[in-house]
């Protein structure tokens, strides 16, 4: 059979060749590389998608995360909690800060933030929440909220994965204080190379972040706070303004090929990804789970199709976070699961056929390994 990659950046950027062409030439006329036009332009166009006022363009996923914790004054001493399954930049932004990360288990089901964990990890030192809506799926972030609420804390999203997602008919990024988004290539709205975006309705956290991110100054060689550069870069963004006007069909894509993966694998030997009532899910990644995951994904690769697995180590068992005494809570769902999941291809551009050809080679192997 035709190889199947888990990606394929290349048949996106075969279509947009020529828009993205003009969009760079129009930059590289104007000259405005460092915060110029299509940053802040973009900015408006992304904050209009999310539903929210501002967003802040940064140089990538983990800035956007950190910023906004910097934002609400998070820093040494405090506490944050996020979920033990999730890519190590979400616990970076946080140790970036001087706060610490408090690791709790992910719900068995979503594989999102266990919300009824949330509370017994929470000390007089916790000062927000940072959930993950992973994969592309939210949190559950109403309860979320209210034991925010309860307890006077700040709700990060990390929308790093899920650009356009939807949680009881609201798009993530507008739901906390603030989110952080990654335009990582891959991601469902992708740049060529590195960036982000924070997104949140509070002014004072807006103009905070823009202060951060450009060596802190309000006012050109006035430095008032701390001296970062994480800015957008203005290249990227006018791909993204280009790429953003796609960004809904390509999810309408995605939602079509998992519904199909669910139809056939509807009686194969893998647990497959949940959408629960009043979530849409935006299938950054289709993620299975199976007992015999690393023997198929072996078998997988001599047949010619793509996978991965994200992530095959929770953040609380990296060497880096043991080694430097981070508060440890028992997280069993998340140390099984990561012994379980296979990520399968997954983009826009993927045909039906492939996806057939996939599942049919899945059920095959998961009937012999049994």
């Amino acid at each position: 059979m035709n190889t199947i990659p888990l990606v394929d950046l290349s048949l996106q950027h075969k279509r947009l060749r020529d828009e993205i062409a003009g969009a760079v030439q129009g930059a590289l006329d104007r000259g405005d590389f460092i915060l110029g036009q299509d940053v802040s332009r973009f900015e408006e166009e992304f904050a209009e998608y999310c539903g929210v006022k501002y967003a802040v363009g940064v140089d990538n996923g983990l800035s956007a995360l950190e910023l906004s914790l910097r934002a609400f004054g998070i820093g040494p001493g405090h506490e944050v909690i996020l979920p033990a399954h999730t890519f190590t930049a979400t616990a970076a932004a946080i140790s970036f800060t001087g706060a610490t990360p408090v690791f709790v288990d992910v719900n068995p089901e979503t594989w999102t933030i266990d919300v009824h964990k949330i509370e017994e990890a929470i000390t007089p030192r916790t000062k927000a929440i940072l959930p993950v809506h992973l994969y592309g799926l939210p949190a559950d972030m109403n309860v979320v909220l209210g034991i925010a609420e309860k307890y006077n804390l700040i709700v990060v999203e990390d929308a790093c994965q899920a650009h356009g997602a939807m949680y009881k008919g609201q798009r993530v990024g507008g739901i906390g204080n603030a989110a952080g988004f990654s335009f990582y290539p891959t991601k469902n709205l992708g740049a060529c190379g590195d960036a982000g975006i924070v997104t949140t309705n509070d002014s004072n956290v807006a103009e905070k972040i823009r202060t951060l991110r450009n060596c802190g100054q309000r006012v050109k060689n006035v430095h008032e706070d701390h001296p970062f550069n994480h800015r957008l870069d203005n290249l990227q963004a006018a791909i993204l303004r280009v790429k953003l006007k796609y960004l809904d069909e390509w999810i309408a894509s995605r939602r079509r090929l998992a519904a199909l993966y669910n139809t056939l694998f509807d009686d194969a030997l893998v647990e497959k990804p949940v959408e629960l009532p009043g979530y849409q899910h935006v299938y950054h990644l289709y993620v299975i789970r199976t007992q015999n995951r690393d023997s198929l994904q072996t078998l997988l690769k001599e047949r010619g199709i793509g996978t991965a697995i994200h992530y095959p180590m929770p953040v609380h068992l990296q060497p880096y976070y043991l080694k430097n005494g981070t508060p440890q809570f028992s997280c069993p769902v998340a140390e099984k699961l990561v012994g379980e999941i296979l990520s399968l291809p997954m983009y826009p551009e993927l045909t039906e056929e492939q996806v057939s050809a996939v599942v049919s080679e899945i059920k095959s192997l998961e009937v012999k390994s049994h």
